[in-house]
């Protein structure tokens, strides 16, 4: 028998039954503080589309389009593809139990690893020294 994800002893069926205050006050510190304060415009236009997502597509939601990395992950998005912007492309992200309570934001990363190219001619003194092929 595979575990069951549970939140803080809470099953996702109990979690998507919560009122958003109930479900607040299970939150770590920072994202709890993070929504009582309400939700920030941009937040907010992203929860309007996730529901419409929901609401016109039953059964697999299209993807929802964003550029909102601050919002923190709530039972209502579980099961959605997000599109979520890393500073330069859109990168898919698939909402799990286990990302209940994180920021988005955490899911696409934002800087990459750098790999530099061979010196050509004349990049630097010691590549004078260099034999052509």
């Amino acid at each position: 028998m595979p575990r069951q994800f549970t939140y803080r002893g809470h099953s996702v069926d109990e979690l998507r039954s919560m009122s958003m205050d109930e479900f607040i006050k299970l939150l770590p510190s920072r994202q709890r503080r993070s929504l009582v304060k309400g939700l920030t415009n941009d937040q907010r236009t992203l929860m309007e589309h996730v529901r419409r997502a929901r609401k016109e597509n039953g059964g697999k939601p299209a993807a929802v389009k964003t550029h909102c990395r601050d919002m923190i992950v709530i039972p209502e998005m579980l099961g959605l593809t997000l599109q979520l912007h890393s500073g330069k492309e859109f990168v898919a992200i698939e909402i799990k139990p286990e990302m209940v309570g994180h920021y988005i934001g955490e899911f696409a990363i934002t800087n990459q690893k750098v790999v530099h190219g061979t010196p050509g001619i004349g990049a630097s003194r010691s590549s004078m020294y260099v034999p052509l092929k």
